[in-house]
């Protein structure tokens, strides 16, 4: 299991609308119905953060986890969706880069820790 983490650096006071449209990608994502397409490839829910304290302000972190990397291939592309529905993605996103100085992308593996391991904490 992966975690994907998407992280947008916004230009100052822009972090609202960059959660506003991450808000609006997952409405939009679940009314196309790939919530379901999704949990085959083992997606998990999604999380949108914006930073309380950090090196850099006006932060807007958008969180989820993929099966593995052939599952966010998947996603990316928009394998199993319409042209419209990819069409509305698009639309929800249009003008992002108004929004935000520069991005990155974190992938991190999701390790398995031993029940008697988490329960000592």
């Amino acid at each position: 299991m992966l975690l994907i983490r998407e992280i947008m650096y916004c230009k100052p006071g822009k972090v609202k609308p960059m959660v506003e449209k991450f808000v609006a990608m997952n409405k939009l994502a679940e009314k196309v119905g790939m919530p379901k397409m999704l949990q085959k490839s083992g997606q998990g829910k999604l999380r949108v953060m914006t930073d309380f304290v950090g090196e850099r302000y006006w932060t807007a972190i958008m969180e989820f986890e993929v099966k593995d990397l052939k599952a966010f291939d998947d996603m990316m592309a928009g394998t199993g969706m319409s042209e419209a529905d990819n069409r509305e993605f698009e639309n929800v996103m249009k003008g992002y880069h108004d929004l935000v100085e520069y991005g990155k992308r974190e992938i991190y593996k999701i390790e398995e820790v031993p029940a008697a391991v988490g329960a000592a904490r």
